[in-house]
């Protein structure tokens, strides 16, 4: 299959995303509330329609999925993958760390994903083969084998912390060279991009991490839940890492 249409496309509509979440940035715009409670801001809803503008323009027999208008057009073998400011709480408090994921599914598998921060001038892409980039370099995953050489990222873990894999996980923490907290879109670029070698979080959904695991494993890495489960629509936790890692990592963590 050629990708490279829907690669363009997604581009494309990451860029159109950009310009008007730079427009809202730092701005006193307005924060309503979802049902779940999270924010939503006036720059969340004008850029998932732009971004959707630019895809169902070019594949109007695409199903689309977004953080914002929800799914539509089930019986399509592609999905697109939306979310347009993912990580709104940081962008209403003035706090870089936050991106738009755009990534499309065919058939339950993965074929594009871009990965767009704004703030930080990063636009990181890869389609199904065709190796992981950013901002035009091709990237890799690094070559670190053992946990003690490890410099390892963390996202939300609070599913984590409540269970009975916390005491296991304080054990890598021991083991591991160094532990942080990228956090969000970042730490995923920097695994890609071989400056750390493993990600951990035990709360997400696909709309966050359906693109970065795409270009996370196009650069040589792995990308599963943390049970070492491939990636699904209702993905909830994730283990990333540059690969020889994955096996340790699950181990350690029982």
């Amino acid at each position: 299959m050629d990708t490279k249409p829907f690669l363009e496309a997604a581009k494309t509509a990451a860029r159109a995303a950009a310009e008007i979440i730079n427009r809202y940035y730092r701005t006193q715009i307005a924060v309503e509330r979802k049902a779940d409670n999270s924010p939503v801001t006036r720059a969340d809803v004008e850029s998932e329609k732009a971004i959707r503008q630019v895809l169902e323009s070019r594949f109007p027999d695409h199903g689309f999925y977004g953080e914002e208008t929800g799914r539509s057009d089930r019986s399509s073998d592609f999905l697109w993958l939306v979310d347009p400011i993912d990580g709104t709480k940081s962008f209403v408090r003035n706090y870089p760390f936050f991106s738009t994921q755009i990534a499309l599914m065919y058939q339950d598998q993965i074929i594009v994903g871009v990965s767009s921060a704004p703030v930080f001038d990063e636009l990181a892409w890869a389609a199904a083969g065709s190796g992981a980039w950013l901002n035009g370099r091709q990237i890799q995953v690094s070559d670190i084998r053992t946990i003690g050489e490890a410099s390892i990222s963390t996202g939300n873990l609070a599913t984590l912390a409540g269970g009975k894999r916390w005491s296991r996980w304080g054990q890598i923490v021991a083991t591991a060279d160094r532990i942080r907290g990228y956090g969000d879109f970042y730490h995923y670029h920097l695994l890609a991009d071989g400056c750390i070698d493993a990600v951990v979080e035990s709360d997400v959904n696909i709309l966050d991490v359906a693109a970065l695991s795409l270009i996370v494993e196009e650069a040589g890495g792995r990308f599963t839940n943390l049970e070492g489960k491939p990636v699904t629509l209702g993905i909830t936790s994730v283990l990333a890492t540059n690969r020889a890692l994955h096996s340790p990592i699950l181990e350690a963590l029982g």
